[in-house]
């Protein structure tokens, strides 16, 4: 029996949630992307990484970009974040178009890209001093924001005293000092434990409720994606392109329970869909020829398992 028959649809909408979404889109539109497109020259011809993406994020939203492997989400995040050019197309950040790294936009890796040799209150500090700022107000500013991330009786620990979820939570603390108009995040939970990357989820919530900045974040997570956006912006690979821009359906504020809702299900149902059709029979037994086909055996023939 096919469970997802006794899903609601997942474009259906509450009131409270359309109302939402209505009031959202009424908001200034802090990063837009148009027609992108990145192309790699390599010795066996060009590859088309992304092609023509477009979408647009408004003030205080909460995007989250999925995809298979192969589809583009790290190389649009890096774009987005000045790290590396486009090919063609326009990235507009209020407006302005986008050339290399600044200020303006914060970025959490999934490594933890800690300066090992500073403390955790230095390593807040680094960003605003290398902009000038003297050490009692970059000192002051940091205090704040590890407030905010609950971190500040670890202010003179090492990062190596910390443990992972810790260390992001100060990433997150260094990012957003600077006070960026969007905070870009590329998987930062993955290196975490299902235990950690549920705590993380909850505490980036509540400091995106406190902090005037607007998220887009990279996972490979389902359920991770539902649980923080306000959009799914879903990709296809080779190449990277827009499959659909998903309003998630599930109410705000979230907890743990929403995952079992029929909204967060029925969303969940979509995005296997998209992102992992179903096979017909022919391609799962090519895929079956092709494993057995290159699988090495390394015990005797006779000792069978099975």
């Amino acid at each position: 029996m096919n469970t997802n028959e006794h899903l609601p649809n997942y474009l259906d909408q509450s009131d409270a949630v359309k109302n939402r979404f209505d009031k959202l889109k009424q908001r200034q539109v802090i990063l837009e992307v148009k027609h992108l497109s990145k192309i790699y020259k390599t010795a066996q011809g060009s590859v088309t990484a992304l092609n023509d993406i477009n979408f647009k994020t408004h003030r205080r939203e909460f995007v989250c970009v999925i995809g298979p492997s192969g589809c583009g989400k790290s190389t649009l995040i890096r774009i987005l974040a000045g790290l590396e050019p486009h090919t063609s197309g326009d990235v507009l950040l209020d407006d302005k178009p986008i050339h290399g790294p600044g200020r303006d936009r914060g970025m959490v890796f999934q490594g933890y890209t800690l300066f090992p040799w500073l403390t955790v209150k230095k390593n807040v500090m680094f960003g605003l001093e290398m902009n000038n700022a003297n050490t009692e107000e970059a000192a002051r500013e940091a205090s704040l924001w590890l407030e905010l991330v609950g971190l500040d009786k670890f202010a003179h620990a090492y990062p190596h005293e910390l443990s992972g979820g810790m260390k992001q939570r100060v990433a997150i603390a260094r990012a957003l000092v600077n006070k960026p108009r969007i905070l870009l995040m590329d998987e930062p939970f993955g290196a975490l434990d299902a235990q950690s990357r549920a705590k993380m989820q909850s505490h980036l919530l509540e400091i995106w409720r406190n902090v005037d900045v607007t998220i887009v974040f990279i996972t490979h997570d389902l359920d991770e994606a539902i649980f923080l956006a306000d959009r799914i912006l879903v990709l296809k690979a080779h190449p990277g392109e827009v499959q659909e821009l998903i309003e998630v359906p599930v109410p705000r504020p979230r907890i743990a329970g929403d995952y079992a809702s029929p909204e967060f299900l029925a969303t969940k149902a979509r995005l296997e869909a998209l992102i992992h059709p179903p096979k017909s029979l022919a391609e799962k037994e090519a895929e079956e020829i092709t494993i057995t086909q290159h699988m090495i055996r390394f015990v005797n023939v006779e000792d069978n398992v099975e």
